[in-house]
């Protein structure tokens, strides 16, 4: 039941009175914390407050007011606290409040709401805080409800019990300590103990920081109907519009018009798109039956307000159209007349379409980015800077050069600033973007740092968590090296970095304290052998992610009573990437780990070409890698170590064997997509094997292919033999084998072991089909050579080589 508002609190919304007029007329938002522990009492002051603010609201001109409160419905307290709240705001009518529970946060992403109520009395995941705080307008309040502000720090959180694992029963307790030091530090927050009537901090506003929404023109000279334009919330919007229609135009062969639209969390750049594409299809009506609009985004959550803006358009032109669904997500909007279509990125390269449009494209690699780019002549990508995803400007940074350069590509770049919910320098989203690093960046390098850089006059450093934390220049420093090395980053990295119990942080500064390189950590192993015999049978344990893939797809048991580090994330600076820092940080990581008695380092990550050869230059060996892409990145996951011991070595020799043999019988099944620079690099690797070459063709095998070298022969006649020589080229030890050029390698890849067509591997490997046929002519001759001893003039069918086993005496 609710509980009974006490005076000092009353006192407090009184005097508040004046602040509120000005966060509603600065259209910017207010946060206030409850802490304590009596859950009717809570429920009662959180609907008080709301509804002194709507009174104020509402005599200012507001007229619509909605709310959302968001718990956990598993917790018994949970449900009884959402009860109390709802008895008490329901009475009252202003405010139309929905409710929900946070696994279903995702489908409120695009909406708005005046008042957003968050439980976390049980739970506080830090992605839920980025994720939803956005949502709520100008002049508007988020409530926590949270537990007592003197415990809250060491409570045992879903997210915290998450990040456990069997070895390290036990979280640390930093990231809601540094929650709260920021929550105390920032403007417009209050924070109220309700449990002793107590204010802990006032709520301040300083006004005049902020502006009133700017006034929206159209463009005179337009080419969508001006009722496309009447969607648009602010100029930003309409200036996204205007350069969306310089899409209608198709560009001439090998040009591409790219427009590149980057934004913080909350510009309403989503919205604008759907509307510019409902624009498009408008004007492509006039030249074509059935336009097509591609979709793509890391999952289809990304999507809806895109979708939503796009129903909403096509409805006020008087389109007719169906949706289709999938998991409660719109994924296509259709009719005879168009289709707005979402396909997983993986899908988009190989699919045509008039439009493109990649949304979150930062939350894609870079290398799927590119194909994507390759594949499409107009393309739309956006992507946030500064949001929940956590994306930073590394999205521009790695992917923005490469199209540059291309002369045939028109770039177009936009950069949303305003707002749609709030005015600018709101001090909640100020609070949010310093609490979860959405804004983090790395240090300004000197050109003595770079100097030092050079010399390797490089500082190893060990961080505590805790104490990382209490320095927040070199954590912004850490966090925003990721931000920009990395293609996907969210708040729930910050929060696993601080409190899971088995990650470690590690970094490189230089001389004068700037951080150039950060590594993340996680202790692994070792694992009992009741539950190794559960792995083995393919059951799941927490964490461990090493050990488990090595129980369970490389079957060697006792590396269970091992114990390693995975290395999770390492990142260098942008700027001085390339200048080994990150080979000399893994130098230092091993020569750590091994002082410290562990068995392995390891790691595990999307495989692209650079990032292989990276960690297979440093001497860490690949073991296994899965058997499908991944739908987002568009990469296999590949998985490498590096033994510390003769115990390790052993293991790793025995499942690098088992490794090589499985990618050369698999390339044509599941890997005949994989990039052939990437399988070169596999197979370039040991083990080597003394094959005996005079018994690996029978006469008759051996006749086809000098048959197939002089040119009767097709290669599709003597593919058989190509996968024989294929395979065994990469068996062979370098000095045994013959010499071939490196495009003859990527052939006997593409063809021999891939069984690509040659249309395939042309498109691949950038050779006319043509001259790879003449290419694998050429392999064939040189192996004849190489296996008979004879070139092929001195050959003479039907003459045994006396070598050679007879026909009675078959290969193995």
């Amino acid at each position: 039941m609710p509980g009974k508002i006490p005076a000092s609190f009353l006192k407090i919304l009184t005097s508040h009175g004046r602040i509120v007029d000005q966060l509603v007329k600065n259209r910017v938002r207010a946060l206030y914390v409850l802490t304590g522990s009596d859950t009717g009492k809570m429920a009662a002051i959180a609907s008080r407050l709301i509804q002194y603010h709507s009174k104020r609201w509402m005599r200012l001109g507001k007229k619509e007011l909605s709310g959302l409160y968001i718990y956990h419905d598993e917790f018994p307290e949970a449900e009884e606290l959402k009860k109390a709240f709802e008895e008490t705001i329901g009475a009252f009518k202003p405010v139309r409040f929905q409710f929900s529970v946070y696994e279903k946060s995702d489908k409120y992403l695009g909406m708005t709401f005046s008042f957003l109520v968050m439980d976390l009395t049980k739970d506080l995941k830090p992605n839920d805080v980025g994720r939803l705080v956005g949502i709520v307008e100008g002049g508007g309040l988020i409530v926590f409800l949270a537990p007592p502000w003197s415990t809250w720090d060491e409570l045992k959180t879903i997210f915290k019990v998450g990040l456990t694992t069997p070895q390290y029963p036990e979280p640390r307790h930093v990231f809601i300590t540094w929650l709260k030091k920021q929550l105390l530090n920032h403007e417009g927050i209050c924070i109220y103990d309700i449990d002793n009537n107590k204010l802990i901090k006032k709520l301040s506003f300083k006004p005049g920081q902020t502006g009133a929404k700017e006034s929206i023109t159209l463009p005179e000279m337009k080419s969508f109907p001006k009722t496309i334009y009447e969607h648009a919330l602010t100029q930003d919007q309409v200036n996204v519009l205007k350069l969306m229609e310089n899409l209608f135009e198709k560009p001439k062969k090998n040009e591409k018009t790219v427009i590149v639209l980057t934004a913080d969390r909350g510009r309403g750049k989503s919205c604008s798109i759907g509307i510019g594409v409902v624009g498009l299809i408008h004007m492509l009506r006039m030249v074509k039956p059935k336009p097509r609009i591609l979709v793509t985004a890391p999952e289809p959550s990304n999507v809806q307000s895109l979708m939503m803006l796009a129903k909403k358009t096509l409805d006020s032109l008087g389109y007719k159209y169906e949706e289709v669904k999938r998991e409660g997500n719109i994924i296509e909007l259709r009719s005879e007349k168009f289709s707005i279509e979402y396909w997983e990125p993986i899908n988009i390269p190989k699919i045509r379409g008039d439009v493109v449009v990649v949304d979150e494209a930062a939350g894609i690699h870079v290398p799927l980015l590119y194909k994507i780019w390759e594949a499409h002549d107009r393309i739309i990508f956006s992507s946030t800077i500064h949001g929940y995803e956590g994306a930073g400007r590394g999205f521009t940074v790695r992917f923005l050069k490469r199209m540059k350069s291309h002369q045939g590509t028109r770039l177009i770049e936009y950069e949303m600033v305003e707002p749609i919910r709030y005015g600018l320098n709101d001090p909640v989203e100020k609070w949010q973007f310093d609490t979860l690093l959405l804004d983090a960046e790395p240090a300004e390098l000197s050109e003595e740092d770079v100097h030092a850089i050079e010399k390797k006059d490089l500082i190893y450093v060990k961080y505590e968590p805790a104490e990382l934390f209490e320095n927040e220049k070199e954590l912004r420093e850490l966090f925003g090296i990721y931000v920009l090395a990395h293609y996907r980053n969210e708040p729930d990295d910050l929060g696993m970095l601080a409190d899971a119990p088995h990650h470690l942080i590690r970094a490189v500064k230089t001389k004068t304290g700037k951080i150039v390189c950060a590594m993340q950590i996680a202790e692994e192993g070792p694992i009992d052998e009741a539950t190794a015999q559960e792995l083995l049978k393919g059951s799941k344990i927490p964490g461990n992610i090493i050990p488990d893939r090595f129980l369970k797809h490389i079957r060697i048991i006792d590396f269970a009573s091992t114990r390693g580090w995975r290395i999770v994330r390492i990142a260098t600076h942008p700027s001085v990437q390339g200048k080994g820092i990150g080979s000399w940080a893994l130098e230092k990581l091993v020569e750590e780990a091994g002082e410290r008695g562990l068995d392995w380092v390891g790691s595990g990550f999307g495989v692209s070409e650079e990032l292989l050869r990276f960690w297979v230059r440093n001497g860490f060996i690949p073991l296994h890698i899965s058997p499908d892409r991944n739908p987002v990145s568009g990469e296999y996951t590949i998985l490498v170590l590096k033994p510390i011991g003769d115990k390790t070595s052993e293991m790793v020799a025995r499942a690098r064997e088992e490794f090589k043999h499985k990618l050369l019988n698999s390339l044509p099944v599941n890997y005949r997509e994989m990039e052939p620079e990437i399988a070169h690099i596999f197979l370039s690797s040991e083990p080597f094997y003394d094959i005996d070459l005079t018994r690996l063709l029978t006469p008759i095998q051996l006749d086809r292919l000098w048959t197939y070298c002089l040119g009767p022969m097709t290669f599709e006649a003597a593919a058989d033999l190509m996968f024989t020589l294929a395979k065994t080229h990469w068996l062979l030890p370098p000095e045994k084998r013959p010499r071939l050029a490196r495009l003859m390698e990527l052939v006997l890849i593409t063809k021999g072991l891939q069984g690509l067509t040659w249309d395939e591997a042309s498109s691949i490997l950038k050779s006319s089909p043509k001259h790879l046929q003449k290419e694998a002519h050429e392999i064939a001759c040189t192996y004849f050579s190489h296996i008979a001893g004879v070139s092929k003039d001195d050959y003479k069918p039907g003459v045994r080589i006396q070598q050679f086993r007879t026909a009675s005496n078959p290969p193995r």
